[in-house]
């Protein structure tokens, strides 16, 4: 920083000193002392731009050897080894270092006090540059180190919890295999209640988190931690709040009719006589009764046979063929040669992270996607959402786009563009004309949206309504501690029409069971927002280049598809997304399209639901 700051310095001491010289009265014209020249403007465009450049470069070092050393500890975990741990620490303590410095705090500062002066492109820059640093400004570095340490201390003991059922350990993916396929009852409860097992634990060090994660982001002037992860938006907490309440009450109707359609349905599948006004949460094939698809099975649409007999290699390459056919490049080579894209064979000494991820390692060429994938439809469905990450990254990756704004519109976009491209992927007319199913084969339509529905539009509540509004009263609000379990399940209830199957006094900690709560926090609106873009972006294609109905689209091959993809991806961040969905869909972001597709269900669900009692 003094290397920039040193001319301007030197400028007004210089200034100083002529003052001072120049005071003493002479009499002599011929005596009189030279006039000091004013010191030259600074030329603050120029000097933004030096600073960006550094800035960058080093930026994208630090990223790419924290990138490196997270992609270890993500593909080769060794039982007993701290070796990737402790690089991984190090690497992301120094990149913390970098974003968060003082210098770099004060001159980003600084320079955005001339922003009037600065090109759009490079107060964008500035801007996410200081963004950054809230994140972990150095200013308060003890604060800081306390908060990385907590958050390592909270993850342990959310993902190395015992849980228990029946007397016997579990693990998570046993516990939603019970709520998915068990019909007792009370099996269900036992389950449920294990899943939730693990909330006391949390509770002390979520509490510490929220004054951590608070503490920090004031340094920067940020009110409290909600408000920090939304002003990546360019709202402000209210405008959020209004915003993910809007989509709510857009959905709010449809969501009306799944739940009473589901209160009947599982009250007969589980051989209650008396339906209940609100839906208990046991009943649910999920632990927070977020996706409900489970509920249906739709004959017909089940790929696993066709694609066990074409391999896990071939959905991965067909995914890329797919992105392809619309006009976007082939992947690199690097991109099959570094990622880790299938299960590891048996017998192997070191594990691996299942969960399917893509990564930009540096944000630049190095593309690479950690999956499990197997021949099954949901590996099918997660290949063509990962590579959308990908092709996302490759596209913004041009020389328009610096290197800080390589990334999403905003956080939702990349979610959006993931899942647009698996539901085209897995459309019937699609599939059909890749041979993965024969065009003739019957489908319930109807039973095909209604899981669909089961799936998306029951997201929405959880996510815009219970989560988001609970982080908000958690952060913003001090929500007091001993309202944290009652605030939860009020919220359950006014957004999802879901209660507790027992009493949940606050020796419980629910909340804290979701990892998002604890690891990823106070921005699970994203989820949901994607979900919105996703259909007003699948209603556009559908609608506007394809012709076709939104419910039976084939992207496959078609170049004008291709060409709206790209150039929403093709600016990245430096896009306003506010202004990038306007100009592409010809609307701000909205439920319309969303609760369009769902249409024809909505008259199937009033025709079930007739006679029936509603209570939301």
């Amino acid at each position: 920083m003094k290397k920039h700051l040193l001319p301007l310095f030197a400028a007004t001491l210089l200034a100083g000193c002529a003052q001072k010289a120049s005071a003493p009265a002479t009499t002599s014209a011929t005596e009189a002392a030279p006039a000091t020249p004013a010191p030259a403007p600074v030329n603050w465009r120029e000097q933004a731009d030096q600073f960006l450049q550094a800035y960058s470069a080093k930026y994208q070092q630090l990223y790419t050897q924290s990138a490196e050393a997270e992609w270890r500890s993500n593909t080769r975990i060794v039982a007993g080894d701290t070796t990737n741990a402790a690089a991984t620490a190090r690497a992301n303590e120094a990149l913390a270092a970098f974003t968060g410095s003082v210098e770099n705090i004060n001159r980003l500062r600084e320079l955005l006090e001339h922003k009037s002066e600065l090109t759009p492109i490079q107060v964008k820059q500035l801007q996410t540059a200081l963004y950054n640093a809230a994140g972990s400004p150095q200013t308060v570095s003890e604060v800081v180190k306390r908060r990385i340490k907590a958050e390592t201390q909270q993850t342990e003991k959310l993902y190395g919890y015992d849980y228990k059922y029946n007397g016997k350990s579990v693990t998570t993916n046993d516990l939603d295999r019970v709520l998915r396929d068990e019909k007792n009852p009370q099996r269900r409860l036992a389950a449920w209640e294990a899943s939730k097992a693990v909330g006391p634990t949390l509770k002390e060090g979520l509490l510490n988190l929220r004054t951590l994660r608070n503490q920090v982001v004031k340094a920067l002037g940020y009110p409290d931690y909600f408000t920090y992860q939304a002003s990546d938006y360019g709202m402000t907490r209210e405008e959020m709040m209004e915003l993910v309440r809007k989509v709510n009450q857009e959905l709010r109707p449809l969501y009306r009719e799944l739940h009473t359609y589901a209160r009947y349905e599982l009250a007969k599948k589980y051989g209650q006589k008396q339906v209940p006004d609100y839906l208990p949460a046991h009943w649910l094939p999920n632990r927070w009764g977020q996706d409900w698809s489970a509920m249906v099975d739709v004959k017909g649409l089940n790929l696993d046979a066709t694609l066990q007999k074409k391999g896990a290699e071939w959905q991965v390459q067909q995914a890329e063929r797919f992105y392809q056919s619309l006009g976007f490049p082939a992947l690199p080579k690097s991109f099959y040669e570094k990622s880790s894209l299938y299960p590891l064979p048996a017998g192997a000494n070191y594990k691996k992270n299942n969960h399917a991820s893509a990564w930009h390692m540096d944000l630049n060429q190095d593309v690479r996607s950690l999956m499990s994938v197997e021949p099954n439809t949901e590996w099918y469905e997660t290949t063509h959402h990962e590579l959308g990450h990908i092709y996302y990254y490759l596209t913004y990756t041009n020389p328009d786009v610096p290197v800080l704004l390589r990334g999403g519109a905003n956080r939702g976009y990349h979610e959006a563009m993931g899942s647009l491209m698996g539901l085209a992927a897995t459309q019937k007319p699609f599939l059909a004309g890749l041979g993965l199913v024969d065009a003739k084969t019957q489908t319930n339509e109807t039973q095909t949206l209604l899981k669909e529905a089961l799936n998306y539009v029951v997201f929405i509540p959880f996510a815009s309504g219970v989560m988001s509004e609970w982080e908000n009263s958690f952060y913003a609000d001090n929500l007091s501690q001993d309202q944290l379990n009652a605030r939860w399940w009020e919220l359950a209830k006014q957004y999802q029409g879901i209660v507790p199957p027992s009493t949940r006094g606050e020796n419980f900690l629910d909340p804290a069971t979701k990892t998002h709560i604890n690891d990823d926090p106070a921005q699970y609106y994203d989820y949901a927002l994607s979900y919105v873009i996703l259909f007003q972006l699948h209603d556009h294609i559908s609608r506007n280049i394809l012709k076709q109905d939104p419910h039976a689209t084939n992207y496959y091959g078609n170049k004008e598809v291709g060409k709206f993809l790209h150039d929403i991806m093709y600016p990245g961040a430096s896009a306003d997304w506010r202004q990038l969905l306007r100009e592409k869909t010809g609307e701000d972001l909205s439920a319309r399209a969303m609760v369009a597709y769902f249409e024809p269900l909505m008259t199937y669900l009033k025709q079930q639901n007739k006679g029936r009692k509603y209570t939301m």
